[in-house]
């Protein structure tokens, strides 16, 4: 299967999410598939989605034999088909559907993510999931996450999936973004705490002289 787009995946997460969290709404319309799409929460990133968009992305999930069009119903409604065309158990899907709709977690984060798609009676059964799909053989198509470097002062570690293709972050950490204005930033930062701190030591010195006190530190 070859790689998918950012939206395509947004997409199957969306469907895979609904069939699990809202299962009386499921298969979900074209409507429904942009407002999953675009949700503000729960997802990483933020996406806007148009309905051509998110039409196209639905038609190739169905080429790819990842989602189908259901029958019987005057408005078209679309279900995944992520366990059976990516040959793995529904606790795997659940967690490949959380790394696409919330970007890269830790198996303590993905335990707490998918109370309401699957509940993992505990971390080590999350682990257990991840390894499996980190280590899914090529004649089934290769993994399905990756490990990715401990962040400083990180305690566990993320995971990503790689349904949109290879993760730049899984072999070496990217650099700390460095911004133009941040020592200009710092310095004016300083600036004004050296000011506001003058402006406190007046204060202190004018009380002083009206309660009839010495000067601060002195009998």
């Amino acid at each position: 299967m070859r790689p998918l787009t950012p939206i395509e995946a947004r997409v199957l997460g969306t469907l895979m999410e609904k069939a699990r969290t809202v299962p009386d709404s499921y298969p979900l319309s074209l409507n429904a598939v942009v407002a999953g799409c675009n949700q503000k929460s729960s997802r990483d990133p933020v996406m806007s989605v148009s309905d051509a968009e998110a039409q196209e992305a639905l038609d190739e999930l169905k080429r790819l034999s990842l989602a189908f069009e259901s029958s019987g119903s005057r408005v078209a409604r679309w279900e995944h088909n992520a366990p059976r065309a990516l040959a793995i158990p529904d606790q795997s899907a659940a967690i490949v559907g959380l790394l696409v709709l919330r970007g890269p977690q830790t198996a303590g984060e993905l335990r707490i993510n998918a109370e309401r798609w699957h509940r993992f009676a505990d971390i080590s059964s999350v682990e257990a999931f991840l390894a499996e799909l980190e280590e899914r053989p090529e004649a089934k198509g290769g993994p399905l996450v990756v490990r990715l470097p401990r962040a400083p002062g990180a305690r566990e570690q993320r995971w990503a999936h790689l349904l949109c293709g290879p993760v730049a972050a899984a072999s070496e950490p990217a650099p700390s973004p460095v911004r133009a204005g941040d020592g200009a930033e710092l310095h004016d930062r300083v600036a004004q705490l050296e000011t506001d701190l003058a402006e406190l030591r007046a204060t202190v010195q004018s009380l002083q002289q009206q309660l009839g006190l010495s000067r601060l530190g002195q009998g």
